[in-house]
């Protein structure tokens, strides 16, 4: 396993994380037993991955009691990240708490605010405004932030799904964060122009979601139709594939996109590693990506996953998969928020 170094915290997180979306069952990715969860986590921790990504809205807080179970015993192994919802900003201590309740332990190695905020953002969560009645305000949410830092219940603060103007507001509070978790992946690549850059030069280090697409990158998908509506709601499927999910109102880009994917399938062939492989590499020879997430439902699909740590992918591959993956950036365009209308983007 490879680590980097999360900004200036001094936390070291390997370069493969564990997304844990999964963890506690729920619509949107199925059931998830217990002991595939205490598997899958006992297993990570002995191949070496200690960054173990969940968030409080995931499966309604359930996804948080699984993990803390099957952490339960090696919790001083791994670096712990969890979020919380921008409509709850307003009282950051209170659901912190309940955050460290699930999970079963008294601090956070990284607490995240898993979105901006701004009034789209808070219109699609419940209860979209603070604890007094009014929209959270950037300095008071990150100096809460950095009050609990100063407990010791947070060791370091990050973001997610911010862009450049948002980062330098947050900036502004003279508050430090360490990292920005962003979507990032072969067909999702928009960061690239402006955010991935600022958060180089700024030392926030880019920790990357939905690695895989959320399973589309697996190329077990042959076309769109195969995909399941939970899975097609974002900006590269067509409004209509993701049924009650989308709320974006466009078109897609389902004939790029899966041109992208055959092009990985091709590699694959021609090279005998797997999809999974093949993109999760691509992910890691970026070198602006501190780590990149990866969800598992059983140690197979982990060992399938970390297998790419091994994969040296050539200058001529990478300059074939950014090719062919570039007509999908170019007719989603550059906002990196791809579940809203891009007229509506949450991400600025």
């Amino acid at each position: 396993m490879r680590y980097k170094q999360l900004g200036a915290s001094g936390i070291e997180v390997s370069v493969i994380g564990l997304g844990c979306w999964s963890f506690g069952g729920g619509a949107y990715w199925g059931a998830q037993s217990q002991r595939d969860a205490d598997a899958v986590v006992a297993a990570a921790i002995e191949r070496g991955v200690n960054f173990f990504d969940t968030a409080e809205v995931y499966n309604d807080g359930e996804s948080e009691r699984s993990l803390g179970r099957a952490l339960k015993g090696r919790r001083d192994k791994v670096a712990l990240a969890s979020k919380i919802s921008t409509s709850h900003a307003g009282d950051v201590r209170k659901y912190l708490e309940a955050s460290l309740a699930r999970l079963g332990t008294d601090y956070l190695d990284v607490y995240i605010l898993h979105w901006p905020i701004n009034a789209t953002a808070l219109a699609h969560f419940a209860g979209g405004e603070g604890a007094a009645g009014q929209t959270p305000q950037v300095a008071d949410v990150f100096h809460q932030f950095a009050a609990l830092q100063k407990e010791g219940l947070i060791r370091s603060i990050g973001l997610s799904n911010f862009g450049v103007a948002q980062m330098a507001e947050v900036a502004a509070t003279g508050v430090r964060v360490d990292s920005n978790q962003l979507a990032y992946n072969i067909v999702s690549r928009a960061i690239e122009k402006e955010i991935a850059p600022h958060c180089v030069a700024n030392r926030i280090a880019v920790t990357g979601s939905v690695g895989l697409q959320q399973g589309l990158l697996t190329g077990k998908y042959a076309r769109p139709e195969d995909v399941p509506p939970p899975q097609a709601h974002s900006r590269h499927f067509s409004q209509e594939r993701g049924g009650k999910e989308s709320r974006h109102g466009e078109e897609g880009a389902e004939k790029e996109l899966f041109e992208a994917v055959d092009c990985v399938k091709a590699i694959s062939a021609e090279t005998g590693l797997s999809c999974a492989q093949i993109s999760l590499a691509w992910i890691l020879q970026k070198p602006f990506m501190a780590s990149t997430l990866a969800g598992c439902r059983s140690v197979a699909q982990l060992d399938a996953n970390l297998a790419a740590l091994d994969v040296v992918l050539s200058d001529e591959i990478m300059a074939r998969i950014d090719a062919a993956s570039l007509p999908v950036w170019q007719k989603l365009g550059d906002s990196p928020d791809y579940y809203e209308n891009r007229a509506k983007s949450r991400i600025f």
